[in-house]
C-alpha cells in the first residue's frame, strides 16, 4: 500500500504518487515499534457494522488527518489506531486497492476480505468520504498467543516436533507403580508430530501466530537443508497467519567452502513462506561487537537482514539465566539490574537477589552480557521483535519470569514475547495482566495438550484482555 504514495521518510526513493501524500515513522513514545500484532480496521464508508482483525507488522504508516491531509483521507476505506495515532489501514478508489495489514496472514476475516474484493463489482462499492476520526481512550491491538515448534531430524531421518530439557530430546521409559504407560522407544527422539500437521492444527484452534525452529540447522548447511525449507512452504499452504523460523540464520560455509551469508539464508526462508526471522546465539555476539567498539558496523545478521526487509523481519531470541548475589553486599555493574524475591514470592527465591546474564549455545555458555545489554544492543542493531526466553523456567510449568519480562520490558521500545515457564492458563492471564508484554508463547504444554489454545483465550476473555476470537 505505501508504494502508491508520494513518498516515505523511511527511504530517498520516491513512490509511484498515486496518493500525493507522505508516510511517516510512527510515534514510540507511548508504545513499541514495529507495530506487531491483531488490530481492528475501522471502515469509514461502509454497511458493514462489524470490525475484524487482521494482522499488522510496520513500522511507518500513512497518518489520517482529513483537516491537513484531505487528498489521502478520500482514498482511506479504512482506519486504526494504535497507541494515539490513528492511521489509514487501507485505501480504496476505483479498482485500486490496498491493505497496510497482511491479509494473508489474518486467517478467515483476511482470506473473506480478499475473496470480497475479488467478487464484489466497482459499481457496488461505496464511494470514499473523509470523516473525522476520534481518538480512542485505549487502541484495539490484541495480545497474541504463539505456539512453537522444535523440529528436529529423527534417527530415520524424518523431520518431526519434539520437546525437551535444552537439547535432550531423547524419550525416557515412562512407567508407573502398575505397568509402562508408554509405547514410545526409550532412546528415540521424542516425536509430538509432524510438523505441518501440528501448524495446521494449531492454525485452526485459534493461534495468533506460528514459531518454527530448527534445532538441529547448526549441524548443516541451512541452505541445503531442502526437507526444512519444504516444511516451511508447506506450511504456509495451509496456515494463515505469521510463521517466524530459526535456526541457522547467521552467515556460515558450506561443506564445498561456498559462503552463505544469513541475509541469503533468510531470503531463501521468505521466499518459502516465513515472514520472520530468529536470531540467537548470533545475536549476542553481534552485541558484543557493538559494546567493544562503540560502533554499528552493518555486517551483522540483524543489520544486513533489518536493513534489506525492515526491522520487523528480525526476532532476537535471548536465553537469559540467574546469577545469584548476596542482596546486601553486591555493587557490581549490574547493580542497578538486580531483581529481589518477593517476600510472598516462591520460597526458594525469598530474600536472594540476582541478575540475568546472557547464554548461547541453547543455554550451555554464559557470556558476560546481562540480558538489558542484550536487548538494549540489539535494539540499537535494528531487531523489531525480543523473544525473552528464561533458562530457570524453561519446563518448569511455575509460570512465566514476570520479574525478568519487567525489566526488559521498560529497558527498549520494541515488542516483546513472553516464553518459558507456562503450565496452565492462568499463566497467560497473569503475564498479560501484570507485565505490558505484546505475546505470550508455549511450546510442550500445547503440543501435550495440557493446555488448549482455546482454553487460554477464554481465560483471557474473562480476564478482559484484548485477545482475536
Amino acid at each position: 500500500m505505501q508504494i502508491l504514495f508520494q513518498s516515505s521518510s523511511e527511504s530517498p526513493l520516491p513512490g509511484l504518487g498515486v496518493i500525493p501524500s507522505t508516510i511517516h515513522r510512527f510515534d514510540d513514545t507511548d508504545k513499541s515499534v514495529p507495530h506487531i500484532g491483531w488490530n481492528s480496521a475501522d471502515l469509514l464508508h461502509s454497511r458493514q457494522e462489524t470490525t475484524p482483525y487482521y494482522y499488522f507488522v510496520h513500522s511507518y504508516c500513512a497518518k489520517y488527518d482529513p483537516e491537513n491531509d484531505p487528498q489521502a483521507a478520500i482514498w482511506a476505506h479504512t482506519t486504526t489506531q494504535y497507541g494515539k495515532e490513528v492511521f489509514i489501514s487501507s485505501v480504496s478508489r476505483g479498482n485500486v486497492f490496498g491493505t497496510q495489514f497482511h491479509p494473508e496472514k489474518s486467517g478467515a476475516a483476511g482470506l473473506t476480505l480478499l475473496n470480497e474484493w475479488l467478487r464484489n463489482p466497482i459499481v457496488n462499492r461505496d464511494p470514499p468520504r473523509p470523516v473525522s476520526q476520534p481518538v480512542k481512550p485505549k487502541h484495539m491491538l490484541t495480545r497474541r498467543i504463539i505456539a512453537c515448534m522444535d523440529v528436529r531430524a529423527n534417527d530415520e531421518g524424518d523431520l518431526v516436533v519434539t520437546k525437551g530439557d535444552q537439547y535432550d530430546v531423547r524419550e525416557k521409559t515412562v512407567t508407573t507403580s502398575k505397568t509402562t504407560i508408554t509405547t514410545r522407544t526409550a532412546g528415540a527422539v521424542r516425536n509430538l508430530g509432524k510438523p505441518v500437521a501440528l501448524a495446521a492444527r494449531y492454525y485452526a484452534s485459534g493461534a495468533d501466530e506460528l514459531c518454527l525452529l530448527n534445532i538441529t540447522s547448526f549441524r548443516h548447511s541451512p541452505l541445503r537443508d531442502q526437507p526444512m525449507l519444504a516444511v516451511v512452504r508447506a506450511a504456509a499452504e495451509c496456515v494463515f497467519v505469521p510463521l517466524t523460523i530459526g535456526g541457522g540464520i547467521k552467515d556460515t560455509v558450506d561443506p564445498d567452502g561456498t559462503k552463505r551469508s544469513a541475509l541469503e539464508v533468510a531470503g531463501a526462508y521468505f521466499r518459502a513462506g516465513a515472514d520472520k526471522v530468529s536470531i540467537g546465539s548470533e545475536a549476542v555476539y553481534a552485541v558484543e561487537r557493538l559494546r567493544g567498539t562503540g560502533k554499528v558496523e552493518g555486517t551483522s545478521a540483524i543489520e544486513t537482514i533489518a536493513q534489506a526487509y525492515g526491522r520487523q523481519a528480525v526476532v532476537v531470541s535471548i536465553d537469559p539465566r540467574r546469577v545469584y548475589v548476596d542482596p546486601e553486599t553486591y555493587d557490581g555493574q549490574y547493580r542497578d539490574e538486580l531483581v529481589k524475591g518477593s517476600p510472598d514470592g516462591p520460597e526458594n527465591e525469598r530474600g536472594r537477589a540476582w541478575w540475568y546474564q546472557c547464554t548461547v549455545s541453547g543455554g550451555r555458555e554464559s557470556r558476560l552480557v546481562s540480558v538489558v545489554e542484550l536487548a538494549q544492543g540489539v535494539e540499537t542493531l535494528g531487531a523489531g521483535e525480543i523473544l525473552l526466553n528464561s533458562i530457570d523456567r524453561d519446563g518448569t510449568g511455575l509460570g512465566f519470569d514476570l520479574n525478568l519480562l519487567r525489566l526488559v520490558r521498560r529497558s527498549v521500545r520494541i515488542p516483546v514475547v513472553a516464553s518459558s515457564g507456562a503450565g496452565k492458563k492462568e499463566h497467560f492471564v497473569d503475564v498479560f495482566t501484570r507485565t505490558n508484554v505484546e505475546a505470550a508463547l508455549a511450546a510442550g504444554i500445547f503440543h501435550r495438550e495440557e493446555v488448549l489454545i482455546s482454553e487460554v483465550k477464554e481465560a483471557l476473555e474473562t480476564a478482559h484482555v484484548n485477545i482475536r476470537g
